[in-house]
């Protein structure tokens, strides 16, 4: 294997990364920082990886892994040559560790937030002190029996494995591309050339995942070099982990709005199933958004949610689901009708004060139950047990039916849309390393005249309610993109996301339509991001990728919506192709939860990224759910911490 790494080395120093949560991320700064990286996402095999590296430089990211990575720090302190470098990136919550990981044999360290300037400065930092100390390139070739990984001469044709990788799949040290491709099949050649495609100056490092024969299920980790061309791979295997399926559609219920709801229902009942239905109206929001704005009705509104979610995860009740069905309103769903206790439970939970701006307030709720009868479907019952719900408290107005408003509102959609009723909001999306602006969410708002601003779970329930989905649908389209258009010179770098529905997706032109509003409007089309709102259902997923391929051929980017919110979650990522994987608001607050809320997030994550999916987090609030997102391997977020939906002059603002 001679020339493995030494004929480069004089052009491009090698770097050994072990990140647990962010190896791509990092992976590809380090490589436009100029390093040949190798990058591992596992401890396992640690040692022989580093010393077939070739590096005196290791960058282990301990951020969310301390344990792990004071372990992996001193296990590498123990082979690490005289002048060596191990530069440790720690979380600002595990900033008290800094002195173990001194004792382990950390030389440098870095403390979250890191941008990537400061991440390539630390680096240099690093290599300053090998040069110093008289530290030199490690010899790839010694103990680098056990490493798994080749090169790729594109001007030779040929391939070269390292002796454990040609042992393991039966290949030759040296040999052709095509006979290697040809070992790992039709589908992961496709996955492999795929991603091989996406390596240019921008991304020089990317990896994939893949059946090899003789060594299960891995994950190859790709950087060109900008010199030479030439492809390096580090082949990582993966454990055998269980199927997280399960997991994730038994810890993630809920769904998202009235529609959903009523979906959610109807498959129940089809199945011969009798669902139940709780509605819920929590009094004493409105009180708050005259007193204090209607930023803290909202954010009052998101902890009774919380509340609510929590007491029906309390009380045992499995497989529930919660609708946030506009305003105040909620709905517990449950697959078996029966809810013993939930009522207390619910009562209880909303019963503690809340805190709301300034001030505690007392919240009353109002209760209702009822459970599918023979011949009905899902509107029908959550209208009957809607129907259900006592008045207010004595004095007080009786309390709107959350029902009763989609019926009334239905019946003025098209007034809405033809008096320019519906407007357009952006909400930003932030990259997580970096804090920038990189794209914008166009969101619908209903202007009412009587009502003031509507959100669009109400606004798109009562045109569903009035067959009115692709109209509206349509309608947003078209003004998002002809707002996005006209924007200004700061905004004009910005991607913009739109969201699709499931009757878009059932016409088969619906690509070539909404290619065309596009370009009429004038957008590039590819700073477009289309969403598939999960909340509806896909009939037919094959002719949906199809359709959704034809979008990514012209330049687009797709993305799941609310990941998460429904039972065809994994049927869309096997089906369909994407580029964004877009976690439900509900995973970003689990994410700071519970252990095993924890876990079910992170295997999703871990999930998406070896999909080579984008990953954005919705609804983030708080300083410590970026920084556990970040930890765990989350690209970019959208929600309050940086902003809400916004007008076009509030976000030009906001990027100034």
């Amino acid at each position: 294997m001679t020339g493995w790494h030494g004929e480069d080395a004089a052009r491009q120093r090698a770097l050994f990364l072990l990140s647990f949560r962010q190896r791509d991320e990092l992976a590809a700064i380090l490589s436009r920082g100029g390093w040949h990286v190798v990058a591992a996402r596992r401890a396992e095999g640690l040692r022989q990886r580093v010393v077939a590296s070739g590096a005196a430089i290791t960058i282990i990211d301990a951020r969310g892994a301390v344990e792990e990575g004071i372990a992996a720090t001193a296990e590498l302190a123990q082979i690490a040559g005289h002048g060596d470098a191990l530069l440790v990136l720690l979380s600002r919550n595990d900033s008290a560790r800094l002195g173990e990981l001194h004792d382990a044999g950390a030389t440098h360290f870095l403390v979250s937030p890191i941008a990537a300037d400061v991440l390539l400065q630390a680096v240099r930092s690093a290599e300053r002190h090998v040069v110093r100390m008289g530290g030199g390139w490690h010899d790839p070739h010694v103990g680098g029996g056990a490493a798994l990984g080749w090169r790729h001469d594109g001007e030779r044709g040929t391939l070269q494995l390292t002796p454990a990788l040609a042992e393991a799949t039966g290949l030759p040290e040296l040999g052709s591309s095509r006979a290697a491709l040809r070992t790992i099949g039709q589908a992961g050649r496709r996955t492999a050339l795929t991603a091989i495609r996406r390596l240019r100056d921008t991304l020089p490092a990317t990896a994939f995942a893949h059946d090899l024969p003789g060594v299960g299920r891995v994950v190859q980790h790709v950087a060109r070099d900008p010199h030479t061309h030439r492809l390096h791979a580090l082949v990582e295997p993966l454990a055998r982990i269980g199927d997280i399926g399960a997991a994730v559609r038994e810890a993630l219920g809920s769904v998202r709005d009235l529609t959903g709801a009523r979906a959610w229902l109807d498959r129940r009942i089809l199945a011969g199933e009798r669902p139940g239905v709780r509605m819920l109206t929590v009094a004493g929001i409105d009180a708050v958004n005259r007193q204090q704005g209607r930023g803290a009705g909202d954010t009052l509104l998101r902890a009774v949610e919380r509340r609510i979610e929590r007491a029906v995860r309390d009380a045992g009740v499995a497989r529930a689901a919660l609708a946030r069905l506009g305003g105040a309103d909620f709905a517990v769903l449950l697959p078996h009708g029966a809810d013993a206790g939930l009522d207390t439970a619910l009562a209880q939970a909303l019963a503690r004060p809340f805190v709301a701006g300034s001030v505690m307030v007392t919240l009353t709720l109002q209760q209702a139950f009822g459970v599918a009868r023979v011949g009905e479907d899902g509107g029908a019952l959550l209208h009957r047990v809607g129907s259900g719900l006592p008045g207010s408290t004595a004095g007080a107005a009786q309390a709107r039916r959350p029902l009763d408003d989609v019926e009334t509102l239905a019946t003025e959609i098209h007034r809405a849309i033809d008096r320019g009723e519906i407007a357009i909001r952006f909400q930003p999306q932030v990259h997580l390393l970096s804090g920038a602006i990189v794209g914008v969410e166009a969101l619908a708002r209903w202007d009412h005249p009587d009502r003031g601003e509507l959100g669009a779970e109400l606004l798109f329930a009562a045109a569903a309610r009035a067959g009115l989905v692709e109209a509206l649908s349509g309608h947003v389209q078209q003004r998002a993109l002809r707002i996005a258009a006209g924007w200004s010179a700061p905004l004009s770098h910005l991607r913009l996301s739109i969201n699709v529905t499931a009757e878009d997706i059932a016409h088969a032109d619906f690509a070539d339509t909404l290619l065309a509003r596009a370009d009429a409007g004038g957008f590039p089309r590819d700073r477009l991001t289309v969403e598939i709102t999960e909340s509806g259902l896909i009939a037919d997923l094959g002719e949906a990728a199809g359709l959704l391929a034809t979008l990514r051929a012209a330049g687009c980017r797709v993305a799941i919506d609310d990941f998460g919110t429904g039972y065809s979650s994994l049927a869309y990522l096997k089906a369909l192709p994407l580029d964004y994987l877009k976690l439900d608001r509900r995973m970003t607050q689990d994410i700071v939860g519970t252990h095993r809320d924890r876990v079910v997030v992170r295997g999703v994550i871990d999930m998406a990224r070896s999909l080579d999916l984008t990953i954005i987090a919705e609804g983030v609030e708080t300083v410590e759910q970026r920084d556990a997102l970040a930890t765990e391997g989350c690209q970019l977020y959208q929600g309050f911490l940086c902003a809400g939906p916004l007008t076009v002059p509030a976000l030009e603002k906001l990027l100034a």
